[in-house]
């Protein structure tokens, strides 16, 4: 059983200064939503209320943003805006959520290890605190489910186009179900010619507690950073890896452009915006 979830958010965000200056990517709103609340919801509709978010430097907005806010609190009670005033109250009470900050960024895979203590000997899930995928059902529920089939670590892959391949981890793998992949080795960023498939890493997995050990071994690699691919290669050879191609649509906010299809989606997906939202894009679409 999947109690516990880890969410990685200390990175610096440098792709979209200066809105990062001073305050967190992970933070960046869908709309009227963070990005890291849709993450934690996704944690929280899987089944998971054990949360730990790995920070770093400059990142106190997340630890504010689902925290209680007394004063704010009290000014929507006097105005008597209740639906609002609930919704501020349900953030803060989510899940247990616990926080710890990365002290020094050295990658994915360091940030992974401060969760050793909090983790313990059980499998756990992380997911992505600046990556949002939108599912019938969750996507860590997905992976969680073949977790439960198979007892190993489970990696989330979707499908990109070819040329694309070499901004990605790519998996070289044996269908053995629907979807479901014994992972035989994982290729950081190859070139289309190295590509062993188009099914690329993305952004959610199941992990066994072994990883913590491998971490500890794993040298540092691209960027003189921690990889948590290179440590999954280094786990590979202890056990076996799955992978699953899950069923949803990523949206990855750490992209200008991704980010602006982003909010224009979930727009269109809202009742409220959407009759004028579709007006609005075929009569600029006109004026181009």
């Amino acid at each position: 059983m999947v109690k516990k979830a880890i969410i990685p958010a200390a990175g610096l965000g440098t792709r979209f200064l200066p809105a990062t200056k001073a305050q967190p990517k992970e933070m960046l709103p869908i709309i009227d939503t963070p990005v890291i609340q849709l993450v934690v919801q996704e944690a929280i509709d899987s089944g998971i209320d054990d949360i730990l978010i790995i920070s770093g430097k400059g990142k106190r907005a997340i630890e504010d943003h689902f925290d209680r806010n007394y004063e704010l609190e009290a000014r929507l009670n006097d105005k008597q805006d209740e639906s609002m005033l609930n919704e501020i109250r349900r953030i803060s009470d989510m899940a247990n959520i616990h926080f710890i900050r990365q002290k020094e960024l050295n990658g994915l895979g360091d940030a992974i290890y401060y969760a050793k203590q909090h983790v313990g000997n059980e499998p756990f899930a992380i997911l992505l605190g600046d990556t949002c995928i939108d599912s019938v059902i969750p996507v860590t529920q997905q992976l969680i489910d073949i977790y439960e089939q198979h007892r190993q670590s489970v990696i989330g892959v979707e499908k990109v186009p070819i040329e694309k391949v070499s901004r990605y981890g790519i998996i070289d793998g044996t269908k053995i179900d629907e979807r479901i992949y014994k992972v035989n080795n994982l290729i950081e960023k190859p070139s289309i010619k190295e590509s062993p498939s188009d099914l690329a890493i993305a952004s959610r997995y199941i992990l066994t507690p072994s990883i913590f050990k491998v971490l500890e071994k794993t040298p540092k690699g691209k960027n003189n950073e921690i990889q948590l691919t290179d440590a999954l290669k280094l786990l590979l050879e202890k056990e076996d890896i799955y992978s699953y191609h899950y069923e949803g649509k990523r949206y990855d906010i750490g992209n200008k452009f991704e980010y602006i299809k982003t909010i224009i989606e979930y727009g269109l997906k809202r009742e409220e915006f959407k009759d004028e939202l579709v007006k609005y894009l075929k009569d600029i679409t006109k004026e181009i």
